[in-house]
């Protein structure tokens, strides 16, 4: 009789803690995550030759080369984990027995949001701008089959689905800033977000440019000597008014996109808000901190900055810092697995997304 009710109660147990399970299921079925290097996590790799096993890329969190342009985990990768989820698999790493159906990263390094024809003709070069926004797109039409194939099907799916387009521009930007010329660059973006919505996409985040006047590439090849080019932080006072008037645009261009489609929640993220904290006050969040010191890359080669254009992480010649959780910057271009977590954080927990996701599961640790 014992046995009976231990096992009754076992059952009532275990159906009563399906029943919970699926009632409160997690916030999002699945993500699909458009980019560049910031989260990318993994295609550009398919077309470089293989990193060595010692290469410092991937080593604090991996402990090999994972296809991320960092020593660990990206935005992405924490925002996922944040919502009980898997990383994402990068589409062109993709094998048959490979569940799909919570996501795929079509991110690539080095691309753009402008196609590369656009680019071209006005005289600018950028390899990797064959894999802009648009080509992403293509991919994610290709892949759609696979993961619905009714258009009921698709609605229902992609309505608990998130979309991140971007952060991407960063490399445009750096292509165009010599033209002074954004007009082109800052309505390419929601077009886009614009044709993902026709896909079914419900749920979408835009984020915003970092503030690449804190950035220890352009910190390095700038290297002014005049004090007044500097904030009194030590980043690029002109490349940060610039980036405030492209993230200014396209919230303009992302409120537009929300009055045309008001079914559609568009969040923007404000990457500029949530990593130039820390570069404002460094020792508040673990990082090493003075006018130089704060904008040392942790991988590379070169003074003041570590950095060398001769010299690239993961050569021969460059040096790794003992302890990269002391460090915002990684590689020049790319930041450290600690400070993508902070700024994930920034997003997911507070203040930084306008208006805010779902609320998560779990929190970034």
């Amino acid at each position: 009789m014992k046995i009976f009710i231990l096992f009754s109660i076992a059952f009532a147990y275990g159906f009563l803690g399906n029943v919970v399970s699926n009632a409160n299921p997690h916030p999002y079925e699945a993500i699909f995550n458009f980019g560049d290097s910031i989260s990318d996590t993994g295609n550009a790799a398919t077309y470089h030759p293989k990193m060595p096993s010692n290469s410092p890329y991937g080593s604090t969190y991996f402990k090999h080369p994972s296809g991320r342009k960092s020593n660990g985990r990206l935005i992405i990768d924490f925002i996922a984990e944040a919502y009980g989820m898997s990383m994402l698999p990068a589409y062109l790493n993709l094998t048959e027995a490979q569940d799909i159906k919570k996501g795929v990263n079509f991110a690539f390094a080095g691309s753009t949001a402008l196609d590369k024809d656009f680019l071209e003709q006005k005289r600018i070069n950028v390899q990797e701008a064959a894999y802009s926004l648009s080509t992403q797109l293509d991919w994610f039409k290709k892949l759609k089959p696979s993961l619905c194939e009714s258009r009921e099907e698709c609605n229902k799916y992609f309505k608990n689905s998130l979309f991140l387009v971007g952060e991407i521009g960063g490399n445009d930007i750096n292509a165009i800033i010599p033209y002074k010329n954004i007009t082109e660059l800052r309505e390419m973006v929601p077009p886009i977000v614009g044709k993902l919505i026709e896909e079914g996409a419900i749920e979408l985040v835009v984020p915003g440019n970092f503030p690449i006047g804190c950035n220890s590439t352009v910190l390095a090849i700038v290297n002014s000597d005049k004090k007044d080019d500097y904030d009194q932080f030590g980043c690029l006072v002109t490349y940060n008014t610039f980036i405030e008037y492209y993230n200014e645009q396209l919230k303009k261009a992302i409120e537009t996109l929300r009055q045309e489609n008001p079914d559609v929640k568009i969040t923007y993220f404000d990457y500029y808000g949530a990593t130039k904290r820390l570069f404002q006050a460094p020792q508040q969040y673990g990082f090493s901190s003075g006018k130089i010191e704060t904008f040392r890359a942790c991988c590379g080669k070169g003074e003041p900055y570590n950095l060398s254009a001769q010299i690239a992480c993961g050569s021969l010649a460059a040096t790794v810092c003992s302890n990269p959780l002391k460090y915002i910057n990684w590689d020049g271009p790319h930041f450290t697995e600690a400070a993508y977590k902070l700024i994930a954080k920034g997003l997911i927990e507070g203040p930084f997304a306008s208006p805010s996701l779902k609320s998560p599961p779990f929190k970034i640790a």
